[in-house]
């Protein structure tokens, strides 16, 4: 990631300085008393080299924490993968706003899903947030660009940077209790003595 402007030679350096920045001005306690996950953008997006959609990531990524709880579907920023991929799926928006789309994208799912006669499988029983129609624009702009690269968008891109190669080693994660999932995932960490996985639960 680009490092903050503090002047320092060295990018970790100006990393550091833009955390003990936060520190002193005591974001963590004002980020856990923010009532919204705006107020909590809001916060995060004043900081040099935090830009929009950045400081929207951050925002979602402490709301899976046990530091907030506010719901995900109160707030979602469009970044340019989604634009990208929000031009190459509608001719006209009428005037709407990216964000006007991703959330009318969640909201209209399921009589849109329907309609198509697709019966559509939840991750468990969470529904499709705003965030996750979010990045499935932005994915659509990179599936897009393969299948069809006549079609423009607003980067003007016909190539991906990465071609999906297969791993079939699992990648097993926790999930986060507030997610709304209805599952406890195994999580596993290494035995430092034997060298083994050790299981855990979320």
């Amino acid at each position: 990631m680009p490092s903050p402007s503090f002047g320092h030679l060295r990018k970790h350096a100006n990393h550091l300085a833009l955390l003990a920045q936060m520190m002193g001005d005591k974001l963590p306690d004002r980020v856990r008393q923010a009532p919204t996950p705006r107020v909590v953008y809001e916060q995060l997006v004043r900081y040099p080299g935090i830009g929009p959609f950045l400081a929207f990531q951050y925002a979602i990524d402490l709301n899976y924490s046990e530091l907030l709880t506010h719901t995900e579907s109160d707030f979602v920023v469009a970044g340019p993968g989604a634009k990208d991929g929000i031009a190459k799926c509608f001719a006209n928006t009428g005037g709407r706003s990216a964000e006007d789309v991703i959330y009318w994208s969640a909201n209209s799912k399921n009589e849109r899903l329907n309609a198509a006669g697709l019966n559509f499988q939840t991750l468990y029983g969470r529904r499709l947030q705003p965030i996750d129609c979010q990045n499935l624009s932005a994915r659509f702009r990179s599936y897009a660009r393969v299948a069809h690269p006549d079609v423009q968008g607003l980067s003007g891109r016909k190539r991906i940077k990465q071609v999906y190669r297969r791993d079939p080693t699992p990648l097993p994660a926790p999930m986060y209790h507030h997610a709304g999932l209805n599952i406890v995932r195994e999580a596993f960490i290494p035995n430092r003595r034997t060298n083994e996985r050790v299981g855990l639960f979320a």
